[in-house]
């Protein structure tokens, strides 16, 4: 029998669904267009080798391989095709192109392609779908959109004050109240040489190591990251400093940034810089209030460098959702594909959890309908030859006029 079910985490969209998401995509377009953005799309997939190993043993775990034609099973002998998927492993699996898991690197990749055409800094945005092998829950899809805007070519930290701004836009539009959380990597890099100085050479833990297990704070908490961090050979004692600097109770930005620099040397370059560009970035964006620093956001992805971001929304009882959009600055993600010096920085919208959070706390305007102003009857073949010229007539005007197609009874028309 056919299955008529979608696969999990893929869904259908009727009209009323895909009108409210238009919404959502069209407020965020205006705004990036609003600030100098231009349009960008890139292809469903990608060569395997340009997503495996961007984000993560855990990302990548996630990206969706897609089969060669032909044969794809490699050194299978004497098994049938469901003994073959249940015993090979993936090295022998052909399977040179995946879906794209997000839009920054398949963006990446057509900067470093298009360096020599395109003049720097380079603002585009890029509203796709992307695909993630991902447990499919609430607010969590397999299938779901996502709407960037980058710059690329500058090392300016006015690209995230603008960036920052952005989200401020949209969001006032849509009305949805939200906190906006900033870090710095540099800050998570300094976190991760405190802990190495406790640790025995042969055991050092690596800022990807660090900032993996720390972004798992929120789901599962600070005991088990620190039985986590433990397990690194670090000593109790250093790990509740950690803790107070990642989870301070009630201070304001300028309080946080100062228990920071007492704790560490700012006559150290690296420390000193990660503090001034997070104090930058709050004096240009004072008229942010949802701004806050949390040192414990750490993002996970592998190539962010310099300020990551988190949109989340403030905390009701309406709602409980992730987060709906994110993003950071990337210094190094060009040259991964032969393209060095070319620094970046990019923000996304989540535009499914976006669409989650208007429905539940009914904020979608109500006149987002595109139902038909002007309905003709259809009386027969010679009144349609009338009804038809008056009907192209509104049309022409933009008036947004149908008729029925079938001659059928009044009270059914």
């Amino acid at each position: 029998m056919t299955q008529l079910n979608s696969p999990q985490g893929m869904r259908d969209f009727d009209a009323t669904v895909i009108q409210k998401r238009m919404y959502i995509i069209n407020t965020i377009k205006g705004i990036f267009e609003l600030y100098g953005f231009e349009p960008l799309e890139t292809p469903t997939m990608e060569y395997s080798s340009v997503l495996m190993g961007k984000y993560g043993d855990e990302g990548d775990k996630l990206i969706f391989r897609v089969l060669d034609s032909g044969n794809p099973f490699l050194n299978i002998k004497d098994l049938d095709l469901s003994d073959a998927i249940n015993t090979v492993s993936a090295k022998n699996i052909v399977s040179e192109k995946a879906l794209r898991y997000d839009l920054t690197i398949p963006f990446a990749r057509y900067v470093a392609k298009n360096h020599n055409k395109l003049i720097f800094p380079f603002k585009r945005y890029q509203i796709q779908p992307v695909w993630r092998g991902d447990k499919p829950q609430k607010g969590r899809y397999r299938e779901f959109y996502q709407c960037d805007a980058d710059v690329v070519g500058s090392n300016s930290l006015l690209n995230e004050i603008d960036l920052l701004h952005i989200y401020q836009d949209v969001f006032k539009i849509l009305k949805i109240p939200i906190k906006i959380n900033i870090n710095n990597r540099k800050i998570l890099s300094i976190l991760t040489e405190y802990c190495n100085q406790f640790i025995n050479a042969d055991n050092k833990i690596t800022t990807t190591q660090f900032c993996t297990i720390l972004d798992k704070l929120h789901k599962i908490g600070w005991e088990k990251i620190r039985l986590e961090l433990l397990t690194f050979g670090i000593p109790d004692e250093k790990l509740e400093i950690i803790y107070k600097l990642i989870n301070p109770e009630e201070l304001n930005n300028l309080e946080i940034l100062e228990a920071f620099s007492n704790q560490f040397d700012l006559n150290n370059n690296d420390h000193k810089l990660a503090v001034q560009e997070l104090q930058q970035i709050l004096d240009l964006c004072f008229d942010i209030p949802e701004i806050k620093i949390d040192f414990s956001l750490a993002r996970g992805l592998n190539y962010y460098t310099g300020m990551i971001v988190e949109v989340l929304v403030e905390e009701n009882d309406t709602i409980k959702i992730g987060s709906i959009g994110g993003g950071g600055r990337y210094d190094n993600l060009t040259a991964q594909f032969g393209v060095p010096n070319l620094s970046g920085v990019g923000i996304s919208f989540g535009v499914d959890r976006i669409y989650d959070v208007l429905e539940a706390l009914d904020l979608f305007p109500k006149n987002l309908q595109n139902n038909a102003q002007v309905l003709f009857f259809n009386l027969g073949i010679e009144e349609c030859k009338i009804a038809y010229k008056l009907l192209q007539q509104l049309r022409s005007l933009g008036i947004k006029s149908e008729i029925y197609s079938d001659a059928v009874k009044f009270d059914k028309q």
